[in-house]
């Protein structure tokens, strides 16, 4: 639970801890895009240091479920809420994706490790073979926890297969659109938009 770092967000300080992900241009550019309905339920997946529920929360959730594979993370989001003190509308979970959580929500947030990588050393931005393992396995599950009118945002790289992505997406039955884009020294990254057709 050793602090790295900090990171500054909604005039705020917040802490970084050894083994989560510190928020960089993804982080912020995902949160910039996230628009939230006021008393909504949303979950932070692969809450890292907790920024997009932290965002979520500040702009008016009524409940957010911060989840992680990484335990540190989940205490890194914890101690996070607590400095804006508003740990009675949030959730910590330890959960691989969905895999503890039955629930649906209004609102799904994820930025997925998207890091082409085929040894897994890089842990918290590992994506695998592709930059695409996590990112498979999320679009597979994540309808089954939307509800009908709520919505799924979630970042990807364009060096990981875009129309690979947008082709699973119909197929599980949801539309979407990309809304927004950053472009960066060798990639680009978008957020996506989802809900179902």
């Amino acid at each position: 639970m050793t602090m790295k770092n900090v990171f500054f967000f909604k005039d705020q300080e917040f802490a970084v801890f050894t083994s989560a992900y510190a928020p960089a241009e993804d982080s912020f550019l995902l949160a910039e895009s996230v628009k939230v309905e006021k008393g909504s339920g949303v979950i932070d997946l692969g809450c890292g240091t907790g920024i997009q529920g932290i965002n979520a929360l500040l702009k008016g959730a009524g409940k957010v479920v911060f989840s992680d594979l990484n335990p540190e993370a989940i205490r890194n989001a914890e101690a996070n809420v607590e400095k804006i003190n508003l740990q009675e509308r949030a959730e910590f979970l330890e959960s691989d994706l969905f895999d503890k959580i039955p629930e649906k929500f209004d609102l799904i947030i994820f930025n997925p490790p998207y890091v082409h990588s085929e040894k897994k050393e890089l842990k918290d931005v590992d994506g695998g073979k592709d930059g695409r393992e996590i990112l498979d396995r999320f679009l597979e599950q994540f309808p089954g926890h939307l509800k009908d009118n709520g919505k799924c945002l979630f970042l990807q790289s364009d060096l990981n297969g875009i129309s690979e992505t947008g082709g699973k997406l119909k197929k599980g039955g949801m539309e979407f659109e990309i809304v927004s884009r950053k472009k960066l020294f060798f990639e680009e990254l978008l957020i996506f938009s989802c809900w179902k057709g």
